[in-house]
């Protein structure tokens, strides 16, 4: 048993801290609104592992995947949310709001929302149509089947959760650190820009990707 955690932590280790649509994700809001904001963000992309864990175990997965259409609308869902968040941060980078950095000192409540941030983590991962093919096609290899499949699920994605925020929230702090650089409105708009291009990048591989 052992032996199969480690070997299941590897990879998952090595997973999450390759860049994707959630290191993006948490970067952004993480210049929009703080450490807070990054740190509730990563909370509801991990939130939404377990999401994948219950569909891989009862299933829902093999019908998503044996099913045409279906895998397609969820394709279609979780772009068109990318390109949407995406819109967000492109409308950011160009608007003119040479303020900004007064306004996270004087009104920081106006920028860190617990709901949207969680809620934005939460809809980027669920609506990601390779998360539940990942969870499908790896999970099964390390499941017992004499044992329960979602508790032996829940455990895994419990393992990946942990690594997941240890890294997310790790990566939020270092960004907050360079917020003194982050907040010149030059860097902020570029950072927006790039941000809101990588995010409608991922959303289009969705569409593209076989």
């Amino acid at each position: 048993m052992t032996n199969n955690i480690i070997i299941f932590l590897i990879p998952i280790t090595l997973l999450t801290l390759t860049p994707g649509v959630d290191t993006m994700l948490v970067i952004r809001n993480t210049t929009r609104g703080g450490w807070w904001d990054g740190a509730t963000t990563s909370l509801g992309i991990c939130s939404g592992l377990f999401f994948h864990a219950v569909i891989s175990a009862i299933g829902i997965s093999v019908l998503i995947l044996q099913s045409a259409l279906a895998f397609s609308l969820l394709k279609i869902v979780g772009a068109a949310y990318l390109f949407f968040l995406g819109a967000i941060s492109l409308k950011s980078a160009l608007k003119n709001d040479s303020g900004y950095a007064n306004q996270i000192k004087t009104k920081p409540g106006n920028i860190f929302n617990a709901r949207r941030s969680f809620t934005e983590g939460l809809f980027c991962n669920i609506l990601n149509p390779k998360a539940i093919v990942f969870y499908m096609a790896f999970l099964p290899q390390f499941i017992d089947p004499s044992k329960p499949a979602l508790l032996q699920t829940f455990f895994l994605a419990g393992l990946h959760f942990i690594i997941a925020m240890i890294w997310q929230v790790l990566l939020a702090s270092m960004i907050n650190r360079a917020k003194a650089v982050l907040e010149k409105n030059f860097i902020k708009k570029s950072l927006n820009a790039i941000t809101g291009i990588v995010m409608m990048i991922f959303g289009a591989g969705l569409l593209i990707d076989n």
